[in-house]
């Protein structure tokens, strides 16, 4: 092309033909590159052309994405919600240095929350709750799923029978849902939202709601209302020990902020799921089931609380099983043999069967007279008072006159009641603890209940020491 053709063609026309050049050159230059003129286009004109083309703004994130937290301790810091302006209170202040005094109090309640604490979390993060709310525990329960209070609170989240009645926690001689992981967990979060709301969105007055009620609350706060005083819970006159829940419940998360500032060793816990539920379609003995999954018996009660004599009875037809371990116990359940199912309908330990509990029973009625009590009706008609509170739906003992119970007899093969033996009839032994001796080891080695083995010996604490005397009774 001559040098006056090049000069007509304008820069918008060299713009134009960006792309035809760009095609030409191309092929060109892969070939023998003939002409001068073309390598004279190529090198004099390729900054102008390169100069034309618009390109497309390339745009930075405002915030680069956060990393996800290994630790589960560190993950639950980054979801509080409730620490403004709690810096400078006298009240926490005080329970903050109990934490500081009592270092193993955190640390021990932290191991044991270590099975659980990854599933509370992520349930109260799908309910964007403050995640403060998964140390609650740790004041309730210290994370103990056994933990049992003198107002018959039990589990994690220490519910009382009738709360937990009401949040559909079945109670039954086998299975209590105070004590299981997962329903007890979805309940408490259930009943913090609902007194959350209950209290206008203050979650200090929802706490204190769950520790005392939310009717002692309520007056406290009509009180004050009519005295012309503030209605916050920091000037309420509540009870002492709900005065001191929430502000320990606050130092407890401002020590977890910061463990190291207060001498407290916090063992990471991995940010990923402790168990799995693994579905059952046949009443199990949980021993069994760790035996065919390797799974350390103890450790699967820990996660299964719930059934009282580790027999999926009267609850849900599932386990939670550590998650390394589902798998296996999925393809050993899928495995198993009819005959193999037979052999596992023996229970051990209390001397009741679970081919019992198909067999039908025969109810019979009482009606109460003046001067009866739960005890002495219990006595003399040979059953225990705790089948008589389940049986006729009781919290407590209190009785009316004319007032009529429901008691039932297990009908024997002969077709003769057969009701359940009193505890007089059992064998009272005296047990000397040994060294590494646990409450757990002497129920298991008694093949009694370990709650039972508590009740028995209230003052002997969770750490026994070599020479202390534990009271076992023994079915004949």
């Amino acid at each position: 092309m001559s040098s006056s053709i090049r000069k007509v063609i304008n820069s918008d026309a060299l713009t134009r033909l960006v792309p035809a050049i760009a095609v030409a050159l191309s092929a060109t230059l892969a070939g023998c590159q003939t002409t001068s003129q073309i390598d004279s286009v190529s090198t004099h004109h390729a900054p102008n052309l390169a100069a034309g083309i618009k390109q497309k703004p390339i745009f930075l994130s405002d915030k680069p994405t956060p990393l996800v937290p290994q630790d589960v301790w560190e993950r639950m810091r980054q979801g509080f919600q409730l620490q403004e302006g709690n810096g400078q209170n006298p009240r926490i202040d005080q329970q903050r240095l109990w934490f500081a005094n009592n270092p193993s109090f955190l640390e021990n309640a932290g191991e044991r929350g270590s099975l659980y604490m990854h599933y509370i979390v992520e349930r109260l993060e799908e309910r964007n709750m403050p995640l403060e709310l998964a140390l609650l525990p740790v004041i309730e329960s210290a994370y103990n799923p056994l933990a049992y209070s003198r107002s018959d609170a039990v589990g994690l989240w220490q519910f009382i029978p009738s709360t937990g009645r009401y949040f559909n926690l079945r109670q039954t001689s086998f299975y209590d849902g105070r004590r299981d992981i997962t329903a007890s967990t979805i309940a408490a979060l259930d009943y913090l939202t609902r007194l959350h709301d209950m209290f206008n969105g203050d979650w200090l007055l929802a706490l204190a709601a769950y520790n005392a009620g939310e009717g002692t609350v309520s007056r406290a706060i009509e009180r004050n209302q009519k005295l012309g005083l503030p209605t916050d819970y920091w000037n309420l006159p509540l009870p002492q020990e709900t005065q001191d829940y929430v502000p320990k419940f606050l130092a407890l998360s401002q020590v977890v902020l910061a463990p190291e500032a207060y001498g407290v060793n916090l063992n990471p816990i991995a940010n990923q799921p402790y168990f799995q539920v693994v579905e059952l379609n046949q009443r199990m003995d949980l021993s069994k089931v760790a035996a065919m999954a390797d799974i350390d018996e103890d450790e699967l009660f820990q996660l299964n609380p719930a059934f009282k004599k580790r027999m999926t009875v009267d609850g849900p037809q599932h386990l939670l099983v550590p998650t390394a371990k589902a798998q296996l116990l999925t393809a050993s359940l899928s495995n198993m043999k009819p005959q193999e199912m037979v052999g596992w309908q023996q229970y051990r330990g209390t001397g009741d069967t679970l081919a019992s509990l198909d067999k039908p029973t025969r109810s019979r009625n009482y009606r109460v007279k003046k001067g009866d009590n739960l005890v002495a009706i219990a006595k003399a008609n040979k059953v225990e008072v705790k089948d008589l509170q389940h049986w006729n739906q009781l919290s407590g003992r209190n009785l009316k006159v004319g007032q009529t119970l429901v008691m039932q007899d297990m009908i024997s093969p002969k077709g003769k009641g057969k009701s359940k033996g009193k505890s007089s009839d059992k064998k009272s032994t005296q047990y000397t603890i040994r060294k590494g001796d646990s409450m757990y080891m002497v129920a298991k080695r008694f093949n009694v209940e370990m709650e039972h083995l508590q009740r028995l010996n209230p003052r002997s604490g969770h750490a026994l020491k070599p020479g202390q005397t534990l009271t076992v009774y023994q079915a004949p």
